[in-house]
């Protein structure tokens, strides 16, 4: 059992002490739910970011790997979602009126930081909905976003915690495994763009994403005290071209290798997807360690 235990967590190093005190946390927790467990296992480990807030999305995300491999048993999830199943998606009314205008005559155009539970539901809502790849929780540090015009609602986009590893990447960045372990979470991964089906606007995307990026550090400063230097996504071929991060300077690097971010066994196959990536200061390689 013990070489089955994975030397690193969410960018975590871990080890089967870890894995005792995990096991003990599940079995003295009171309440005997996956928040609570996940709420100490947060400060039994010292899993808390540099505000020293909890890493509570690390942990669930972590012991949910841990539940997968056998490694651990969980209670059953309050709200059956805490597997991938189903999710208790709140229903919107949109209005679905067609929109034909380029970026430049839709007025008002703005990006709209997700920040209360209405907007969270709509987000979840329009992205379960609409988005090819469908609704489950980001991982780790977040910021999800709704994209408005004077007219009304647009579409959202969301970005997530880094891929653990990426050849493509790593190379690109130039950096070693302890580079990457102190500094993968300088990278935020945009893992969800949506323009609602019945938005056609010429430019629309390309000019989202750069409004994003021109906002996103002061967002993850204001939120969790550290402030990104890099933006990656990834873009399933075959399916779409990355016209739109072309069109926004993002820099394409290389492809997938059809494996899930955490996927160290080689058991989720996925789509091949090319790999983007935009810097966000100019001096990001040597603030992520790596080397010219």
């Amino acid at each position: 059992m013990s070489a089955n235990i994975p030397e690193q967590l969410c960018g975590i190093e871990f080890n089967s002490n870890k894995l005792t005190l995990i096991r003990k946390i599940i079995n003295y927790a009171q309440p005997s739910i996956r928040e609570e467990i996940a709420r100490q296992v947060c400060d039994q480990l010292n899993w808390v970011n540099s505000l020293g807030r909890r890493k509570l999305m690390s942990s669930k995300v972590a012991l949910l790997r841990l539940h997968r491999l056998g490694l651990i048993t969980l209670p059953p999830p309050g709200h059956r979602n805490g597997n991938g199943k189903d999710y208790n998606i709140v229903a919107f009314s949109l209005n679905e009126a067609s929109l034909n205008l380029p970026v430049n005559q839709l007025t008002g155009l703005q990006i709209e930081l997700v920040s209360e539970q209405t907007q969270s539901a709509l987000w979840n809502f329009i992205i379960a909905s609409y988005h090819y790849l469908g609704y489950k929780p980001l991982v780790g540090a977040q910021q999800r976003y709704l994209i408005y015009w004077d007219g009304g609602l647009i579409g959202g986009l969301g970005f997530a915690s880094a891929a653990w590893q990426l050849k493509s990447r790593d190379r690109w960045i130039g950096w070693d495994q302890r580079g990457r372990k102190d500094n993968l979470h300088l990278i935020a991964n945009n893992s969800r763009f949506l323009i609602l089906p019945w938005i056609k606007s010429y430019n629309l995307a390309s000019k989202v994403v750069s409004l994003c990026a021109a906002r996103i550090r002061d967002d993850y400063d204001n939120r969790y005290g550290y402030r990104p230097v890099l933006l990656e996504t990834f873009v399933e071929r075959g399916r779409f071209h990355g016209t739109s991060y072309k069109a926004a300077n993002w820099h394409l690097i290389g492809q997938t290798k059809g494996r899930g971010k955490l996927d160290r066994y080689n058991e989720y196959r996925l789509p091949i997807k090319d790999i983007y990536v935009y810097p966000l200061c100019r001096d990001f390689r040597s603030l992520l360690g790596g080397k010219l």
